[in-house]
């Protein structure tokens, strides 16, 4: 009797079943046994309480999709390979399927993990299937990584051509033995506080609720959505970020959903280009993996920061007095994610106005965002600081009055997420230590009792930073 073949598919930010190579792969052979291992001593590190909750969730849900295919995934803690290794033994696997990853310290875990593996004849396979295009297939003429983004991208989309999503397999034929493995529960992933009662109200993870956000966009805001995508109080964005970050959607389907809308010049849409974006900052720390936590431009190690612990406990509650910056923060605290636009004008507030250094954000993002990726955290913040490739200049000192004005003008947003000063009309909403006491008596707003002065002045700020940065430019 011919031996089936059975493949572990050791599965990690590709928590789907549509699109996914490896199990894709691993089915064509014969029996699949789906493997999550959680390993405390990188994960802790590496995921935020935030994200935590998230993969509970989602992993929540792929075994609802695995189970309806026949097949259970399995749960395991442990050190990678050792847990790879021992599962291959206890199962006479054939073969050890994955999706390759490309954050620093993965990229060394995985290299080790499949030469280890190899050396005890089990056959490792390896797939691109979180990028549109990987490190290694686009580079400059010189045959080096780009670092401006517009030359990427334009080179990115000359050069390519996706293959159509994978299909979700039919069936999947689970290992014949019975398999010990852990109860979600046991990953212990969710906090014992239960801050996350909101999120819960604001998410959907999983595969299917990847989809439903994505064809929701499609159907209502993709078309406006260089204009819309701007105003936090608008539907305007696809929310898609955790879900890509957790590999619960590709990025190659929503390249093909784009593809089929017939949508003019769709390869040119700002949509598209925030995905190119995302290919950008992976490329980048791919090749920079220094960049987590050193500037990219060396010259940038000599900034002056200020680093006062009170603002910056201030800025991470919401309470430094500018109204849009306090509301993104209070937005990130209660669902876990704030829109694009607010994360702008708070990261630069919290840089510039406050000179506080980018790392000590991009730790507070990290922990509270559910769509925290390394490379586009990284970059993201490198950016705003002025010290990453094609970052934003340094003299871009964003007002949050006129920010406020320009990307709230109603100021909906505002009073959703600062309530105190629902009763205050713009422009006086946008900055209410300017309008006049009948006003601020008349709206109950107190300033410095239950809505707080600004910690810093704008004027001052912004001269304070053009200094600083003149002394390491001079």
């Amino acid at each position: 009797m011919k031996h089936e073949k059975t493949t572990i598919v050791w599965l990690r930010n590709d928590l789907r079943l549509t699109d996914n190579p490896a199990l894709f792969h691993a089915a064509e052979k014969g029996h699949v046994i789906p493997v999550f291992i959680w390993s405390p001593e990188i994960n802790s590190t590496t995921l935020g309480a935030a994200s935590k909750w998230w993969l509970h969730h989602s992993l929540q849900a792929l075994q609802t999709n695995l189970k309806e295919k026949g097949c259970p995934l399995i749960l395991r803690m442990g050190y990678p390979q050792a847990v790879l290794s021992k599962l291959a033994e206890e199962t006479e696997a054939d073969a050890i399927y994955w999706n390759r990853r490309y954050e620093p310290t993965l990229v060394d875990l995985d290299i080790r993990a499949e030469k280890e593996l190899s050396e005890q004849n089990i056959e490792v396979k390896t797939w691109k299937a979180n990028l549109l295009a990987e490190p290694i297939e686009i580079q400059n003429q010189m045959g080096l990584p780009f670092q401006i983004f517009t030359p990427f991208w334009k080179h990115c989309l000359k050069k390519l051509n996706p293959d159509e999503p994978l299909p979700s397999p039919l069936k999947l034929t689970p290992a014949s033995s019975a398999i010990t493995k852990l109860q979600l529960e046991d990953l212990a992933l969710l906090p014992k506080e239960q801050w996350y009662r909101e999120m819960n109200q604001c998410w959907n993870p999983g595969e299917t609720g990847a989809m439903k956000n994505l064809q929701s966009f499609v159907k209502s805001a993709v078309k406006d959505y260089r204009r819309m995508r701007n105003f936090p109080a608008l539907p305007g964005t696809s929310k898609l970020s955790p879900h890509l970050h957790f590999g619960e959607i590709s990025p190659r389907q929503v390249w093909y959903i784009l593809a089929h809308l017939e949508l003019p010049n769709w390869k040119e849409s700002q949509f598209l280009s925030e995905i190119g974006w995302r290919e950008f900052s992976y490329h980048w720390l791919h090749s920079y993996p220094h960049i987590v936590d050193t500037p990219f431009r060396p010259y940038f190690k000599a900034f002056p920061w200020d680093n006062n612990p009170e603002h910056l406990q201030a800025w991470q509650e919401g309470r430094t007095g500018y109204p849009i910056v306090d509301a993104g923060m209070r937005e990130l605290w209660a669902t876990g994610w704030m829109h694009n636009r607010v994360r702008m004008i708070a990261a630069s507030f919290l840089v510039k106005h406050l000179l506080i250094d980018w790392r000590k954000g991009a730790e507070w993002f990290w922990d509270t965002l559910v769509d925290a990726d390394l490379a586009c955290n990284t970059q993201g913040w490198q950016w705003t600081a002025g010290c990453g490739a094609d970052a934003a200049p340094y003299f871009r000192i964003f007002n949050p009055t006129s920010q406020s004005t320009k990307f709230d003008p109603d100021g909906n947003y505002i009073r959703k997420w600062v309530p105190e000063l629902k009763n205050l009309d713009p422009p006086h909403l946008f900055e209410p230590w300017n309008a006049p006491e009948n006003i601020l008596a008349r709206s109950g707003v107190q300033l410095g009792e239950n809505y707080p002065n600004p910690i810093v002045d704008h004027t001052m700020a912004r001269n304070r930073a053009l200094a600083a940065y003149k002394s390491i430019n001079s």
